[in-house]
């Protein structure tokens, strides 16, 4: 079964807020998540791994 995450739990995962995950997501930087019947994203593991690779190119350290 894959993960169902929310904004929160992903942008806690990167260390960013939930308004940064939603502004990558409205400048086109990530693709939009499914939303579920209330209308929240909702992110699978598909999502966050592509969150992650954007998140680390950009934050190389």
């Amino acid at each position: 079964m894959k993960a169902r995450l929310t904004i929160t739990e992903v942008a806690e995962q990167l260390g960013v807020s939930p308004k940064t995950v939603a502004r990558w997501e409205r400048v086109g930087k990530i693709r939009k998540p499914k939303r579920d019947w209330r209308g929240w994203r909702v992110y699978d593991e598909t999502d966050l791994e592509q969150i992650k690779e954007f998140h680390e190119a950009v934050f190389e350290v």
